[in-house]
């Protein structure tokens, strides 16, 4: 019976280790994806910024050309 009660410990001990790991490796590839996340939405915020920027500078290059082309 105390060969039994040993090796269920020994079992449930490895079971806790394995838990232990597996949600270690969780927060840390959560933690990961969190800050990838954060990433791509300031790029994201970033290239809007510019697209917005271009196209203000495209129409004013178009206003331009049209005026030049009245004269």
């Amino acid at each position: 019976m105390e060969r039994r009660t040993s090796c269920l410990q020994a079992n449930v001990e490895f079971l806790q280790q394995a838990l232990t790991k597996l949600d270690r490796e969780f927060w840390d590839r959560s933690a990961s994806t969190d800050r990838n996340l954060a990433d791509a939405r300031a790029e994201i915020a970033a290239l809007k910024s510019k697209i917005e920027q271009l196209s203000s500078e495209l129409a004013q290059m178009k206003a331009k050309a049209e005026s030049n082309a009245k004269k």
